[in-house]
């Protein structure tokens, strides 16, 4: 029988296991697949963070001194009762990353990694951190770690989930090493940054002959094939026992759940979903419940994490009308529905902490032109219904876009500030145009950066709010304002969103 390891490679936040694997894994278990898991982004973390420190500075052998206890705090429910503390723990243990990594010309944080010269998004650089695996900062944990596998296992395939840029130079510096381990071994390549490149449009693959096959959107598939078998109809559940040993940084589990891929809206322009053509694909709402309560049977105390792009509202609908289960949150349009402050407290019921909300602008043109099919009338009335009813708000807004200016930018500002009281976080970006975005033929684009594999165009900006403008517009005008201040006062540092909910009073 093939035997499969599956890895989670460095950097992803270390606060969940990561949910695509885990799927894979339950795809396996259910057919009666030979796998075994590693989440080499928290182990390779907890490597950075071990031995003694030689560090000359006084805040740096602070930082060391108190590393253990910081690491230990952010697992501790203790830790999110006192913010300023919990910044602390955060920027020390950063600090110590920081300090670990800068010998090998890198920059590791809890949240990133970045290297001073190589760039994920140049395939060139990527091929040479597999060419040269031992000049990655990771090395001298995932030589020894992977060549003990193989020794005790010599697993016949090794198939990687790479989602972020944060993980791509250590991904490959780690499939080079393979390769020389074991020349016979097969590497496969998936997760939501591959997909992102390979139905980016003129995909020309430039991994043959390192990489056997990369896989463009769901893997189950792919594995089981791999493994020798095909999906039966029977539906399976995430694997999350193989992330048991792992010690997460959030004070209770986390079971991160995807019920959807894709987004059931798929109206907004410049969006990278319609850009790669990725259809919206759901489970049965009723099959979506069962499997959050199958997977929280065993540990009442987990908080759930819906991954969904937007949860839909018939999943909005079978979650308030469920009885109380474990806390959970996730991401969610836009909806007449979450106006109704009745819903809204049958949600809280039925354990939501806290919903993760697309508003974008505060101006309605700029809304209408993105084709977001949003009313600001009713975006207030939603967030006064939602905190309402005791489920804290995590606002995201996009700035730059080809529609704003600077005026519809200050009515964005003047929209949060007047709903204040009703938002609970912020989160703030500057747009990015997809490459191959319909949209972008209107505009006059250019290279975004020097990479082949880079995901996005520059743009000259139709009504002059180029990026240089919205940053110095954030920075003087819109983080300055004392009422918006104290909403972003509030995000938690490197891990935002995900330990949010722990912030909120909810569950804790």
């Amino acid at each position: 029988m093939t035997e499969i390891l599956l890895i989670h490679p460095p950097v992803s936040k270390p606060c969940e296991p990561p949910a695509g694997i885990a799927r894979l894994a339950g795809a396996l278990k259910a057919h009666g697949g030979n796998y075994r898991v590693i989440d080499a982004s928290i182990e390779g973390l907890r490597f950075l963070l071990s031995g003694r420190a030689e560090a000359g500075d006084t805040w740096t052998r602070r930082a060391y001194r108190h590393l253990e206890e910081n690491i230990s705090f952010l697992s501790n429910g203790g830790a999110f009762e006192n913010q300023g503390r919990y910044i602390r723990a955060v920027t020390e243990i950063n600090r110590v990353l920081a300090d670990r990594s800068a010998p090998r010309s890198s920059q590791v944080s809890l949240s990133n990694f970045t290297h001073a010269t190589l760039s994920p998004v140049k395939s060139s650089d990527l091929l040479r951190s597999a060419e040269v695996p031992e000049d990655n900062v990771f090395f001298p944990y995932f030589s020894g770690r992977l060549a003990a596998v193989f020794e005790r296992h010599a697993p016949d395939a090794v198939g990687f989930s790479l989602n972020y840029l944060s993980q791509a130079l250590t991904t490959f510096a780690m499939l080079g090493f393979l390769k020389k381990l074991d020349p016979s071994v097969k590497i496969i390549l998936g997760g939501g940054l591959v997909t992102s490149w390979v139905r980016g449009g003129g995909w020309r693959n430039p991994f043959a002959g390192l990489v056997d096959d990369l896989v463009a959107g769901p893997g189950e598939e792919a594995i089981l094939a791999l493994a020798g078998s095909e999906i039966s109809p029977d539906r399976f559940l995430p694997d999350y026992g193989v992330f048991r040993d792992y010690s997460y940084l959030s004070p209770r589990p986390v079971v991160p759940l995807s019920t959807s891929s894709g987004c059931y809206w798929g109206q907004c322009s410049f969006c990278p979903e319609r850009a790669e053509a990725n259809r919206f694909t759901g489970l049965p709402v009723e099959q979506a419940l069962d499997d959050m309560e199958a997977l929280t049977a065993g540990e009442p105390s987990c908080l759930i994490h819906i991954c969904d792009n937007a949860m839909s509202p018939s999943l909005l609908r079978g979650m308030a009308s469920r009885g109380r289960g474990s806390p959970w949150y996730g991401f969610a349009r836009i909806h007449p529905s979450l106006a109704d402050p009745d819903f809204c407290s049958a949600l809280r019921r039925s354990g939501c902490v806290m919903l993760k909300l697309g508003i974008e602008s505060g101006d309605q043109r700029v809304l209408d032109e993105l084709g977001k099919g949003i009313r600001l009338d009713n975006a207030a009335k939603v967030l006064r219904a939602v905190s309402g009813a005791g489920i804290a708000t995590y606002v995201y807004l996009l700035f730059g876009t080809p529609p704003e200016d600077e005026a519809a930018a200050c009515r964005t500002l003047e929209f949060i500030a007047g709903n204040r009281e009703y938002i609970d976080f912020l989160n703030l970006s500057i747009f990015n145009l997809p490459k191959n975005s319909p949209e972008a033929l209107c505009l006059n684009t250019f290279d975004f950066s020097e990479g082949d594999l880079s995901l996005y165009q520059g743009f000259v900006h139709p009504r002059g709010w180029d990026r240089k403008r919205v940053r110095r517009f954030l920075e003087k005008r819109f983080r300055r304002d004392p009422d918006i201040a104290r909403i972003v006062r509030r995000d938690p540092p490197s891990f935002t969103s995900n330990h949010a909910p722990f912030f909120t009073g909810n569950i804790l």
